[in-house]
Formats: structure tokens, C-alpha cells, sequence
């Protein structure tokens, strides 16, 4: 995490660091702990500790002797700022540089940071105002607001049950590469034939008509996908 700082702004540790605590209760409610951070921001526990610190002092951030860190309505609004950025630059980089949606997480990392407010407000414009990034991870409007479906992991879905793909996490990238092969992308249908509670693992039809195919996924690979269910009846 660097800590450097550029002038009228906060520190780039402090934008990754309210990014990852807003990041871990956007799609699931996650406390987040000091050890928590300290996994996600890859540091070790005397820095995160001096991060969560100064970003209670900055009023951007709450948090209690080993409770959970919670941010501050300043401290939201700085980290959907972040994301704004981080997720309009994946955005651009899959739809006009042809980079993979495997590919994009790490350069938004550092992209993010350093484009100017009217670069990415021309990014916005040329991509037609986008309102998701390639995993299906809602961009927040200029004004903070954000619309997220109504999406639940597959891993909760009964067999039978069905869904259309609103989110995939793009924590690990092979498993992205995984799924690019297996055509589960995002607004793909996707239907739970069986499950098999004591392999850890679910049969699954990817697809309509024809072209639908079954496919053996585990309980992991699931978990990483977000759906919206159809209606039953």
C-alpha cells in the first residue's frame, strides 16, 4: 500500500483501504476486521493499524478495540468515488483496448488513482454512460448513487431453481478464464439440474434452446457467481 499523497486528495492507501471495507458489504454483509484488511491490502497488522487510525481521525471511518471497521457517510462516499474510477477504467479497457475481463483488475488498480476528473468523465461519455463493469459490479452515478440488482449467489439456488448472471467476482482470474470457457458470462441463463452436497458440487444447464449445454461446477466456483432469479410458475 502506498502511501504518498497528492496535493487536496487523501492518500492512495486510504482510497484502496475504504474501497475494500465498502467492497466487502456491497454484494454480502462481512465484518470487516483488522485481519480482514490486512489480507485483502496485503499488509501486515502494525500498518493496518496505523491505516485504520489516521482514517478515524480523517472522519472516514468508525471503529471500536476489535470490533469491525465501518465507514463514515465521508468515508462511503470517498470509496464509491474509487470504484467509480476503478470500474469505469475496467470498463474501458475490455470494450476499446481489448483487454480480457481476467486481465483488467490490477491496471485499474493503478489507474485509478492518477486519471483526471475530466479524462474519466470522457471515459464515462464514450461508453455511453455505463451503469455495471465487465463482472457485473454497479458504477456509481457522479452523484454516489448506485443501483444494484437483486442478485443472490448460485450456490443458494435449489435444483430446478434458475437465474440470469448479474455479477461475477473477479477476485481470482483463472477462475474468470474458467467460466470464458465454459460461456458463463454475464445475462447467461443458468438453471440448477443437481446437487450434490456431498461432492461439493452441482450440475447446471448454461444456456437457452438448443445451444444449452450441462456443466459440472463446484460449490467455489458457484459461490463466485451472483444470479437474479426467474420467477417460478
Amino acid at each position: 500500500m502506498a502511501e504518498e499523497h497528492r496535493p487536496g486528495r487523501v492518500s492512495v492507501a486510504a482510497e484502496d483501504c475504504v474501497k475494500v471495507i465498502y467492497a466487502a458489504q456491497e454484494w454480502d454483509n462481512v465484518p470487516v476486521t483488522a485481519s480482514y484488511l490486512k489480507t485483502r491490502l496485503g499488509v501486515g497488522a502494525p500498518a493496518i493499524s496505523e491505516m485504520v487510525r489516521r482514517l478515524h481521525d480523517q472522519g472516514l471511518v468508525t471503529h471500536q478495540r476489535y470490533g469491525p471497521v465501518d465507514l463514515t457517510d465521508a468515508g462511503k462516499a470517498l470509496a464509491l468515488r474509487t470504484l467509480r474510477r476503478h470500474r469505469l477504467v475496467e470498463t474501458y479497457l475490455v470494450a476499446e483496448l481489448g483487454y480480457r475481463w481476467d486481465e483488467v483488475h490490477d491496471e485499474a488498480e493503478q489507474l485509478e488513482h492518477v486519471i483526471s476528473d475530466r479524462l474519466l468523465e470522457r471515459i464515462d461519455e464514450r461508453l455511453g454512460h455505463p451503469v455495471r463493469d465487465p463482472h457485473g459490479d454497479p458504477i456509481p452515478a457522479p452523484d454516489g448513487t448506485v443501483e444494484r440488482p437483486d442478485a443472490v449467489r448460485l450456490s443458494v439456488l435449489a435444483p430446478g431453481d434458475a437465474g440470469r448472471v448479474a455479477r461475477i467476482s473477479d477476485d481470482e482470474p483463472e477462475l474468470l478464464r474458467y467460466f470464458t470457457a465454459n460461456d458463463i458470462r454475464l445475462d447467461q441463463r443458468i438453471q440448477v439440474l443437481r446437487r450434490r452436497a456431498y461432492a461439493g458440487s452441482s450440475t447446471l444447464l448454461v444456456g437457452t434452446g438448443p445451444g444449452a449445454e450441462e456443466l459440472e461446477l463446484t460449490d467455489v466456483a458457484a459461490s463466485a457467481l451472483w444470479v437474479v432469479r426467474e420467477e417460478q410458475g
